[in-house]
């Protein structure tokens, strides 16, 4: 799981992601948490094709709620 920010701020819930995502997608970054060195870290419109799952508001301390961000070849933002 990784973590998610808007703008340098954690997001306080799933609503809040998709409402980001849909209006300022250039300001979602994604917080790359594993030890391993496999997970995509930086801003959400660089990131490569494929399914990206974040949690929040905290990925370390406070696993509130889920989402699943998909990323198309065509370059739209999907958040389930």
């Amino acid at each position: 799981m990784q973590g998610v920010r808007s703008e340098f701020r954690r997001l306080k819930s799933k609503k809040a992601l998709k409402e980001v995502v849909a209006t300022a997608p250039g300001c979602v970054t994604l917080e790359a948490t594993s030890i391993f060195n496999n997970e995509f870290d930086g801003y959400l419109v660089d990131a490569p094709v494929g399914d990206y799952f974040v949690v929040g508001p905290d990925p370390y301390k406070d696993r509130r709620w889920y989402a699943q961000i998909t990323v198309t070849p065509d370059r739209k933002f999907k958040v389930k």
